[in-house]
């Protein structure tokens, strides 16, 4: 018979890699999770790992069992979920939400007051999901461009947020179209161009943006803060493509263009299967929904 608390611990093995992390995450000491992994592969009849070097790997056997554990414990944990809204438990608890800047900045302001306390840390998507992957948080609000998909892991539920139209800003004092006038990129391809760093999927979409309009952009200025770019814009340091949720309060001073080829920003929240009907995690995620309809709302 295979125990659970076996199986949450070769799941805890494959989410941070080493007995000792394993350890500090399940608050176990190092000696009781390796013998929870041999008193597992005892009662597997199987070997689940092998020594590489100096860390453990999984066997075929292992996988195999490691993705039968991941279901067991979604379902799991989809069960304490539908009893805990039977039983009408609200949730007061703390949920935990990493989210990108500018998700955080419009959105979290707005979900933050209600009877479930909120844990905010600040992440692009990809730690973001990295963080939901490790159990370090309940829901994960990410983005993903029209033109850079992002693959959605196994064993997550979705939930869309909002649609965030990509305007371009430019210096008002240039020559061109009129603020809120329709623009073609190609418009722009002589222009000096203000873009995200480089390791970030918003500058992955500006390349195959001005890709897609024929040209290659000349970067002026790189800048992991879009408030930099728009403000750089603005002081005719050249042009960038910026979603709505992240331009900045206030007077921005510079002219705005929706694309005449629309490019979209989709941003969604993701947790853990099972894990959305937990009544506090579902009160947070209707919290995020109204967040984004009165954003849309405002008009940024």
């Amino acid at each position: 018979m295979l125990e659970l608390r076996r199986l949450r611990v070769l799941h805890g093995l494959a989410q941070h890699g080493t007995v000792a992390a394993t350890a500090a995450a399940l608050h176990l000491t190092g000696p009781a999770v390796s013998q929870h992994l041999a008193a597992l592969e005892r009662e597997a009849g199987v070997p689940l790992l092998e020594k590489r070097g100096r860390t453990l790997a999984f066997t075929p056997a292992g996988r195999l069992l490691l993705s039968h554990a991941e279901v067991i414990l979604d379902d799991l944990a989809a069960a304490e979920s539908a009893l805990a809204a039977a039983a009408g438990d609200g949730g007061t608890g703390t949920v935990r939400v990493a989210a990108f800047a500018s998700a955080a900045r419009q959105l979290l302001s707005r979900a933050w007051a209600g009877p479930v306390s909120l844990r905010l840390v600040e992440q692009e998507p990809d730690a973001a999901l990295e963080s939901l992957r490790r159990q370090e948080a309940d829901i994960a609000v990410v983005h993903s461009y029209s033109l850079v998909p992002r693959e959605i892991p196994p064993r997550c539920a979705e939930r869309v947020l909002l649609e965030d139209p990509v305007l371009l800003a430019r210096d008002p004092a240039s020559p061109g179209p009129a603020d809120g006038e329709p623009v073609d990129l190609t418009a722009f391809a002589g222009r000096p161009w203000l873009v995200p760093a480089a390791d970030l999927s918003c500058h992955a979409m500006i390349q195959r943006a001005c890709g897609a309009a024929g040209f290659v952009p000349e970067v002026a200025a790189e800048s992991a803060d879009f408030a930099v770019l728009v403000a750089l814009a603005a002081a005719g340091a050249g042009v960038a493509l910026v979603p709505a949720m992240a331009l900045p309060s206030g007077p921005l001073g510079v002219s705005l263009h929706p694309l005449r080829e629309p490019l979209t920003r989709k941003v969604f929240a993701l947790t853990r299967a099972g894990l959305a009907r937990r009544p506090d995690v579902g009160s947070v995620l209707d919290r995020l929904a109204r967040a984004a309809r009165d954003f849309r709302a405002s008009g940024r």
